[in-house]
């Protein structure tokens, strides 16, 4: 996928669901690899997301290369493979990603997060490393939920953009009540779970997945041809069809 704007993203998904082609998403192994990294703390506003209020109320826990959200008992599980860097995954993160993040308030679903890297090889930098490792220190605050959520809807216009530094991802940490400490800011400036961030990559290689977002539901890619994942409503309803409602 070449340089766009999330501007263009959407409307590559909106021309794909016009034209009933399946869903755009961000290909590992694609790009040229030449990401500027000068982007500054300037080319980056900090926001939440509109679902923070219902993403406060969710536990997180870490699993390995994973990061666990929801009730570890609910009976059925989404899994999420995620790059913070992807235009596409954020879109999922203001679309479907409400409908399940309602139902694991609901402790019907957990959702199960990999968060992986592979854009930084794509197009240079270490936005995706430095971000995967920030929403790392976040679960040590109990803030996970909230705050992967605010990065993604913070996300640069550019996605070769290389503009998660630790400042940016510390300003957007400042949009999530009670996240910031000595801990959490060393910790981003750090690198300290750089370990982590290495794991999760690793998880998205060996997996088989080779693009993101990917959803799974129950362990099943969603019925449909994967379009309802960028629009609450419509993934409501691919979730209701698998028996979760």
């Amino acid at each position: 996928m070449g340089v766009r704007s999330f501007r263009r993203a959407a409307a590559a998904v909106a021309a794909a669901t016009a034209l009933g082609l399946s869903a755009a998403a961000c290909s590992a192994g694609s790009g040229s690899g030449s990401g500027s990294g000068t982007s500054s703390q300037a080319e980056l506003t900090a926001k939440t997301s509109p679902d923070a209020a219902t993403l406060a109320k969710l536990p997180a826990k870490v699993e390995g290369a994973e990061i666990v959200v929801g009730d570890p008992n609910a009976p059925h599980t989404v899994t999420v493979y995620e790059d913070p860097r992807c235009p596409f995954c954020m879109h999922y993160e203001g679309g479907g990603a409400a409908a399940v993040a309602k139902l694991a308030a609901e402790k019907k679903v957990k959702i199960r997060y990999t968060i992986a890297s592979f854009l930084d090889a794509n197009f240079g930098g270490d936005s995706s490393k430095r971000a995967v490792n920030a929403m790392r220190a976040s679960v040590e605050q109990g803030k996970f939920p909230e705050f992967h959520a605010a990065v993604f809807a913070s996300q640069p216009a550019k996605e070769t953009d290389d503009a998660f530094t630790a400042d940016n991802l510390l300003k957007i940490a400042d949009k999530v009540p009670g996240l910031r400490s000595p801990a959490f800011d060393k910790a981003v400036r750090e690198n300290t779970y750089k370990d982590f961030v290495k794991a999760a990559e690793g998880a998205f290689e060996s997996s088989g997945v080779n693009s993101s977002p990917v959803i799974l539901i129950d362990g099943k890619k969603p019925a449909g041809d994967g379009r309802a994942i960028f629009n609450e409503e419509a993934f409501k309803k691919v979730l209701a069809d698998a028996g979760i409602s």
